[in-house]
């Protein structure tokens, strides 16, 4: 079975970057993406962990376009009204820069323009 996902688009807001209880690094955002249909945009929700979170979080913001390939995930949760919920989000494994902007890419420190990191263990995520 293949779970791949290829995605470019800009984000939506700026990435905000949280630690687990157990210290890893997680972010997760929205990304714009072209739907092919004229000016419209599917909205997909993106989560990074470790590495890629940091790297996201250093050198990507709101309208950034960036690059990612991961693969749908499904989270299942209770909202605060005790209602069972699912989540489809994708989970990054590696993210490119791809396009110019003024923003946060324009002040890298030498670093790589790739990150890849897998993602967590199961035992490792905090849901």
């Amino acid at each position: 079975m293949i779970n791949n996902v290829v995605l470019m688009g800009r984000l939506c807001a700026d990435p905000e970057l949280k630690t687990t209880q157990s210290g890893l690094s997680v972010t997760s955002f929205a990304l714009a993406v072209d739907n092919g249909k004229g000016k419209r945009a599917d909205f997909i929700d993106i989560v990074a962990w470790r590495d890629t979170a940091d790297f996201i979080n250093k050198y990507f913001d709101k309208g950034s376009m960036i690059a990612i390939s991961g693969s749908i995930h499904n989270r299942y949760y209770e909202d605060k009204n005790g209602n069972k919920r699912k989540a489809d989000e994708v989970v990054a494994r590696e993210v490119s820069f791809c396009g110019a902007r003024e923003s946060k890419a324009n002040n890298l420190d030498n670093d790589s323009s790739d990150s890849n990191v897998s993602e967590p263990d199961d035992d490792e995520l905090p849901f």
